[in-house]
């Protein structure tokens, strides 16, 4: 009796010969994995506070708040595909999420805009910080590519920190 083809394909996934060993891209994918967490609790603690700021700067606030939150949103696709094209599945669940960010949750009543405003700072630059710490692992395995996009988040979150302070000075 002839085996019944299956179209082809084969039940085994092909292996990933991109020049960067499983080891390195599993380390790679674990950073990037705790960057996604971060820049998408950050996405939700200012997508909160556009919904939630009041006060004498609302328009200015929510406006700014807005835009932030549309170039985080816009943000965690790549840094998602990134782990996907290093093989690693992509954490994107609330739980995965709370276990692997380093910035706290939104809090439960909203603050004061000017609090809001110190909040997004920290944790633009919590983001900065995670996103430095994988440079070493991406530089070792010569992975320029996830390199390219660490510069482009720092570039981000280093300037929207810059900008928020600003509202901080008297």
């Amino acid at each position: 009796m002839a085996k019944k083809s299956n179209g082809g394909s084969s039940s085994a996934a092909p292996q990933i010969n991109i020049g960067i060993s499983e080891k390195d891209r599993a380390a790679i994918a674990g950073g990037l994995s705790k960057l996604l967490a971060d820049t998408y609790t950050l996405y939700l603690t200012t997508h909160n506070f556009h919904w939630n700021v009041t006060g004498p700067m609302f328009n200015t606030l929510h406006a700014m708040f807005m835009t932030q939150y549309t170039e985080l949103w816009a943000a965690v696709d790549p840094v998602a595909e990134r782990i996907r094209s290093l093989g690693h599945a992509a954490p994107g669940s609330y739980a995965q999420f709370g276990k692997l960010s380093s910035l706290p949750d939104a809090p439960a009543t909203p603050p004061k805009a000017l609090e809001m405003v110190r909040i997004l700072v920290e944790g633009h630059e919590a983001v900065a910080r995670t996103a430095r710490g994988i440079f070493p692992l991406a530089d070792k395995a010569g992975d320029e590519p996830t390199a390219d996009l660490l510069t482009q988040r720092l570039t981000v979150h280093e300037q929207t920190a810059w900008m928020l302070r600003s509202l901080l000075e008297d």
